[in-house]
């Protein structure tokens, strides 16, 4: 068993071998990962040393005192926190050989192919067809809120397979070459003037079933590894006290005294209990990980994440009085990374009413909270069994 004495030596030998002042970052990153200690936890061979999860902080520690480059996480948040788990859980040998390294070393950004115009909340009702012919599928449908496919080399996809079975049965995941023929971006301006979200446009794009992830038909299982990933990387993100939404507007009534009101204050210190125990509670979230996969609990603090975000900055705008009306910078662009702390106060309450319609709607969420954390009976379903083909749309 690899304990944290081996991880530190294993660190300092691969800082001595490739030093990271005088080393290419990108050439250290490749070969932190070929010395296992990108994702401790993950097996040998794919960046890992089949160690304890919670020994990755033993090796971040050595690596960030010598100053090494790290991969630049928030730009490949998507490859590392969702495609990289699923394609462990349910990838090939060769699938995880070829896609993981150049993943997490950040040569290959990857989004996110699976909310459509007509199936948000209700995932499972998505009607991209994938059709087989020979040994590719032909892909034809509609994407939408695709972060970061304006950057991304590959895509995780879920396509609808059969539709003469219930919806949820007859969906197969995929990995999508966005560079292919037939696939293209559209940029989708936000409320911010941003368009860091897009949508996708499949025209006959053919993907080889070498490319695809688990079983045919078993699409909705290997997509809920995917997103039960996905709510604990959006809500249970390390961050330090006062990290995150409440610092700017914590920092702002410290040097702006002026601004201070009793009523405001009483808000502000609630609020700051409540970042606080969420910062907590995500640090319990990644100790319980360390144990095994994530469980529906991210979906509670993916919860706690969107109405905590809303309400400091809907605090912060309050506060600031006039100037927070005022807007920095209305351009269209189309940013590699969300940055909610390096921008203004008006910035991060625009961009906060996102958190709850991404990465599940906080409804869907308080059901999965409800149905699967505290075991309440389910809501009624009448499409349950119900072939795709025969729901109303």
């Amino acid at each position: 068993m690899t304990d944290a004495a081996e991880l530190r030596t294993r660190a300092k030998e691969l800082l001595a071998a490739h030093p990271p002042a005088t080393t290419d970052r990108l050439d250290f990153l490749k070969a932190r990962f070929d010395a296992g200690l990108a994702w401790v936890h993950y097996p040998e061979g794919l960046g890992g040393l089949g160690a304890p999860r919670a020994l990755q902080a033993v090796v971040d520690a050595e690596l960030e005192a010598a100053d090494a480059p790290d991969n630049d996480p928030r730009r490949i948040g998507i490859g590392l926190g969702m495609a990289a788990p699923t394609i462990l859980g349910f990838g090939t040998e060769e699938q995880q050989r070829d896609f993981l390294r150049p993943l997490w070393v950040g040569e290959e950004v990857w989004c996110q192919l699976f909310s459509e115009p007509g199936a948000g909340s209700d995932l499972a009702a998505l009607g991209t067809r994938a059709v087989r012919e020979g040994d590719d599928w032909v892909v034809n449908g509609q994407k939408v809120w695709t972060s970061s496919a304006h950057l991304a080399r590959w895509a995780i996809l879920i396509a609808r397979t059969d539709p003469d079975v219930p919806k949820h049965r007859g969906i197969t995941y995929f990995i999508c070459d966005m560079t292919d023929p037939g696939v293209e971006v559209r940029p989708l301006r936000q409320i911010t003037g941003e368009a860091e979200f897009n949508e996708v446009f499949l025209t006959d794009v053919r993907i080889p079933d070498a490319h695809r992830l688990g079983e045919v038909g078993d699409g909705w299982r290997v997509a809920q590894t995917t997103l039960m990933n996905e709510r604990v990387s959006i809500g249970g993100m390390r961050i330090p006290r006062e990290g995150g939404m409440i610092g700017p507007v914590s920092r702002t009534w410290r040097e702006r005294p002026e601004l201070r009101t009793h009523d405001v204050h009483q808000r502000l210190l609630k609020l700051w209990v409540e970042a606080e125990v969420a910062r907590l509670s995500g640090e319990r979230l990644r100790q319980q990980l360390a144990l095994g996969q994530p469980g529906h609990e991210g979906a509670g603090m993916k919860l706690g994440f969107a109405r905590l975000n809303q309400e400091i900055s809907g605090l912060e705008v309050e506060l600031l009085g006039e100037e927070g009306l005022l807007y920095d910078d209305w351009t269209m662009r189309r940013p590699e990374l969300v940055d909610f702390t390096g921008r203004d106060a008006g910035y991060r309450y625009l961009r906060s009413k996102g958190n709850s319609i991404e990465g599940g709607t906080s409804e869907v969420l308080l059901n999965i909270v409800a149905e699967r954390v505290l075991g309440l009976p389910s809501e009624p379903r009448t499409d349950k069994d119900v072939a795709w083909k025969d729901l109303a749309r």
